[in-house]
């Protein structure tokens, strides 16, 4: 769930633009090289990104890139599962699972700002037949939990 402290980060970069290549194939979908670039952007981090950041970062392959221009890679990226915003911080972050399309619950941890994904399917089901029973129409759903990670608690990580 949370980032191994020690692990092969160009290897899992790599790993999850070809699993979005793979998506994107699946569905029919093009992963234009701008696109494939943002993503690649905000997979160099396993920290939430902001949209100016990337915007930065995109510049360094397109001088004449646009705000309009990041933000139009993101709603695609959002829209095929493979990356999720996170609304409290106004960051993006990439999808270990895109391949699914799912609701996310995020666990942020206030002291070193390292992200967990639960993406757990019976907490969206709750929250999606709860709602319904209220009339009310769910379109999107990102659950944001804010606490301390295992490693700034001290807590044990619990077995499966």
């Amino acid at each position: 769930m949370f980032v191994a402290r020690a692990h092969d980060h160009g290897n899992c970069v790599e790993t999850a633009l070809d699993r979005a290549e793979t998506v994107c194939l699946a569905r029919g979908v093009r992963l234009t090289e701008l696109r494939r670039q943002v993503l690649e952007l905000v997979w160099r981090r396993h920290e939430p990104v902001g949209a100016y950041d990337l915007l930065d970062g995109l510049k360094t392959t397109h001088r004449r890139a646009a705000p309009p221009t990041v933000y139009r890679a993101l709603d695609f990226l959002i829209e095929q599962g493979l990356v999720h915003r996170l609304e409290s911080l106004n960051a993006y972050i990439g999808c270990t699972r895109p391949e699914i399309l799912h609701a996310g619950q995020f666990l942020i941890c206030t002291r070193c700002d390292s992200i967990g994904e639960l993406d757990d399917a019976e907490i969206a089901e709750a929250v999606s037949r709860r709602a319904a029973a209220l009339g009310f129409v769910v379109e999107r759903q990102t659950i944001e939990v804010r606490g301390l990670c295992a490693d700034c608690s001290g807590e044990p990580v619990a077995a499966n």
